[in-house]
């Protein structure tokens, strides 16, 4: 499947801080809003994009998934990648543009572009929560910074509800403001235990306490130290 053909494509680049405008990455996730057919599941889980791409092979996902699948049977979930990307559900994140683009929007300073980004990324999660109302059961979204105040929005907006973690005070008790990012990233255990927790509590079962051997390395969750 192609989500825009190659001869419809802009031309204009897909590696600076105007990303979140490109006309591609616009038509892209108007068209999983309108007409990309969601898969009916147990479980959507919302995880952030990632600088490696796609975004099923980079170690940041790597990790989630080794939470996600490690409690849940594969035909019971659906992931969705949120963020730069806008809304990319997984199973197209080798589709163009959500393969090709470099930019990440975290490492952007530009105050109206956070701006535009927070309110963008909200109105795309709410349409997305409201188109699939009733295709899952559960939703958990697993994120922090920008991604979360939008996906925080989104929920208010839509109506919908989600668990979102890592959980305030987890994240509170990794500030670190002489940092640049200052709740580090997603690949923390505490981070990754609340996560567990999340799953666990709607499946009753107990949560896991041992995750990967690479949870705490350096990977493409930490692109704040690139």
């Amino acid at each position: 499947m192609t989500i825009i053909p190659e001869d419809e494509r802009s031309s204009l680049p897909l590696d600076t801080d105007e990303v979140i405008y490109h006309p591609d990455m616009i038509r892209a996730n108007e068209w999983i809003l309108y007409e990309y057919e969601p898969p009916t599941r147990d479980f959507c889980i919302f995880v952030p994009c990632a600088k490696k791409k796609p975004y099923h092979e980079s170690p940041s996902h790597k990790i989630f998934d080794k939470v996600i699948y490690g409690m849940l049977e594969p035909e019971k979930i659906h992931v969705v990648v949120f963020g730069t990307c806008g809304i990319t559900p997984r199973e197209l994140d080798t589709e163009y543009p959500f393969m090709n683009y470099q930019f990440m929007l975290g490492k952007c300073n530009v105050a109206k572009v956070k701006r535009d980004f927070i309110r963008m990324e909200s109105q795309r999660l709410s349409q997305y929560l409201e188109k699939t109302r009733d295709n899952y059961k559960h939703r958990i979204a697993y994120c922090l910074g920008d991604f979360r105040k939008a996906m925080e929005l989104a929920v208010e907006m839509s109506g919908v509800d989600v668990t979102i973690v890592p959980k305030e005070e987890t994240i509170n008790a990794h500030a670190q403001p002489d940092k640049k990012f200052i709740y580090g990233s997603l690949n923390q255990a505490s981070y990754l235990q609340d996560f567990s927790n999340a799953i666990a509590s709607v499946i009753g079962k107990n949560a896991q306490t041992a995750f990967c051997d690479d949870c705490g390395k350096t990977n493409d969750n930490d692109w704040y130290l690139y």
